[in-house]
């Protein structure tokens, strides 16, 4: 199977994930308070920092081809994700419909440092 083609099913597969985890559970991603709204945009960071750190290796690809391969999986869920933000209280009716800022604030953080995780690997192979 190609980079690309690899790339897309996950990109695919992490935005249905994402759409899942917040259809179902996503009364716990936006708890009054400061301190939740920090641990879900440090947790944001993390994981897609790790993502983009790991992405050649859940790919089985060459380090020179992170980026690449992460622009990739990024674009799908980032386009569906803008979707349900655009649409949040249709996809999400249990939720505020103010909290769609929110939501799209942290798909970009989650995206952004998922791909910077992947050109600092791309740039150091």
């Amino acid at each position: 199977m190609s980079l690309g083609v690899k790339s897309l099913i996950l990109g695919f597969g992490i935005a249905a994930a994402i759409f899942a985890l917040f259809h179902f559970a996503g009364l716990w991603f936006f708890l009054d308070g400061r301190r939740p709204f920090q641990l879900n945009f440090t947790a944001g960071a993390a994981l897609g920092l790790v993502l983009g750190l790991l992405i050649h290796r859940v790919l089985q690809i060459p380090r020179k081809a992170a980026a690449q391969a992460m622009a990739l999986v990024a674009v799908p869920g980032m386009l569906i994700m803008a979707a349900v933000g655009s649409h949040f209280a249709v996809f999400f009716p249990r939720l505020d419909p103010a909290l769609d800022k929110v939501f799209g604030s942290l798909m970009l953080w989650f995206y952004g440092f998922s791909l910077a995780g992947a050109l600092w690997v791309a740039r150091r192979s």
